[in-house]
């Protein structure tokens, strides 16, 4: 399998740091107004990704932060007169019903920033303690001129970096460090960086070292990511538009923290989704969120729809768009049904189908396609392109009776798994939709339970890391340690 990674502008082939175990983490979103749909365009992509590699074998763990404080938070709250938590909370829950809306489920955990913020403070006095941080009467700044490597992953030289400005303040040394704590201002500081203080000020605001203030937008990623998979791992992604600044940050932080790189082995960045053409924006009136999207299409046609391009590939969204897509889901369904109703019913109909072991050559044939495809850095346009030409063939050789019923069950077993893989419901879409929830649900706590006893045993808890292993045993769960 090769991932096209963004560090190195190469397709690398993919090699683990812990075995068949992969560490996935993918920037989530600020919570302060609903998700768009370019939000769900990189979720989407990455919630195959996820699957694919389950599919090929391997544990993985994926991990999404939750941004729930931030300058827009504290904003949109004090527009609306409630509190930046209450505002969080609700967008947080509102995300996540869009996420399970359109089938992304895959994700074990999502990690709020807000209950990070010992975490965070640790990573950013080792960074101090170090020479990387500074301290001055607004903040905590991450010094990037000491960094070396700083502008690795955008390919920017240091002539070029000079041209950004990242939060302009005169108390920085640079114009592009960035923050790592913000101090909490006094209303008449004069920094022209205040906060108003408010009945809500304890809830955006914690003690540290420096004062009471809260955590710069780069450093929480660092933190939880450090926290649950250690200073180095397998897979970082997210939208394009991260790679400068956040996505450098995050390197410089850990990089310089741990002295170990790289921090991530494979970068992946999903392409811009654009609305007729444009660029999705409030000023230009196209902004369009997930859940305005689903009140007009259906929710698997725009999935359908996403994958039809290559992850990295900027894509145009468009009604004439997704009404493609839905006629290209509704012929893989009718087809699923023509080879439901083509299969006699058997003594064996419930035998479960090696997909190793396929006879019939067609469907041989397009298992192996799809593989090929999807090992070649989940490239779904093309995989796909292989589910619709078997549907093809399937169909003509049911017209001229030259399939026999193995071979029928065979290519709906290679649909069915395909279909999973994507997370397409080809057969049976309710049924398919709910049974799939069900199954994701168990398999996360398994793999949270699984992560927590790992945890304890580092800790060296061995009572409550053996307790939870005898209780999954007991449920049928095996659990072996290494």
């Amino acid at each position: 399998m090769k991932i096209y990674s963004t560090i190195s502008r190469e397709k690398e082939r993919l090699k683990t740091i812990h075995s068949e175990r992969i560490n996935l983490f993918v920037c989530g979103p600020t919570v302060y107004d609903d998700s768009h749909i370019g939000h769900a365009r990189t979720y989407i992509a990455f919630d195959v990704v996820a699957r694919y590699l389950k599919y090929r074998g391997y544990s993985v763990f994926y991990l999404q932060n939750i941004t729930d404080v931030d300058d827009k938070i504290i904003a949109r709250a004090a527009e609306m007169g409630i509190s930046p938590r209450t505002l969080a909370r609700r967008f947080e829950q509102r995300y996540l019903e869009d996420m399970e809306s359109l089938g992304v489920t895959n994700v074990n955990y999502y990690a709020r920033a807000t209950e990070h913020i010992p975490e965070i403070i640790s990573q950013i006095e080792r960074l101090k303690e170090l020479g990387f941080a500074y301290e001055t009467q607004t903040g905590i700044y991450f010094d990037e001129s000491l960094f070396a490597d700083f502008g690795k992953l955008s390919h920017q030289s240091a002539e070029e970096l000079k041209k950004h400005r990242i939060e302009p303040d005169p108390t920085k040394r640079n114009s592009g460090d960035f923050a790592l704590w913000k101090k909490r201002q006094a209303e008449d500081g004069g920094s022209g960086h205040a906060e108003k203080s408010d009945q809500f000020d304890h809830e955006i605001v914690w003690d540290s070292p420096w004062g009471k203030g809260r955590p710069g937008w780069h450093i929480e990623d660092t933190a939880i990511t450090e926290t649950y998979f250690g200073q180095q791992y397998d897979i970082h992604g997210g939208a394009m538009d991260l790679i400068f600044p956040h996505h450098e940050a995050e390197i410089a932080q850990m990089e310089a923290a741990s002295g170990k790189k790289p921090m991530v082995r494979y970068w992946m960045h999903t392409g811009f989704l654009n609305i007729n053409g444009e660029k999705m924006s409030k000023s230009l009136g196209n902004f369009t969120t997930i859940r305005d999207m689903l009140k007009v299409h259906d929710a698997q046609a725009f999935r359908l729809f996403v994958l039809l391009s290559h992850y990295s590939s900027p894509i145009d969204f468009s009604p004439d768009a997704l009404k493609q897509a839905q006629r290209s889901l509704e012929r893989l369904r009718h087809s699923a049904r023509i080879i439901d109703e083509s299969i006699e019913v058997d003594d064996d109909e419930n035998q479960d189908l090696e997909m190793a072991e396929y006879s019939d050559p067609v469907v041989a044939a397009a298992k192996a396609q799809f593989l090929v495809h999807m090992d070649n850095d989940f490239n779904t346009p093309y995989a796909l392109r292989t589910l619709f030409d078997l549907i093809r063939d399937i169909n003509r050789r049911i017209n001229e009776e030259r399939i026999s019923q193995k071979g029928l069950k065979e290519a709906r077993e290679f649909l069915d798994r395909a279909g999973e893989v994507l997370g397409l419901n080809i057969f049976s879409p309710a049924e398919a939709a709910q049974g799939k929830l069900e199954a994701d649900a168990a398999e996360k706590l398994a793999d949270l339970l699984i992560f927590t006893r790992q945890k304890l045993r580092e800790k060296k808890d061995w009572q409550l890391a053996d307790e939870i292993r005898s209780r999954m045993n007991a449920l049928g769960i095996s659990v072996e340690d290494n």
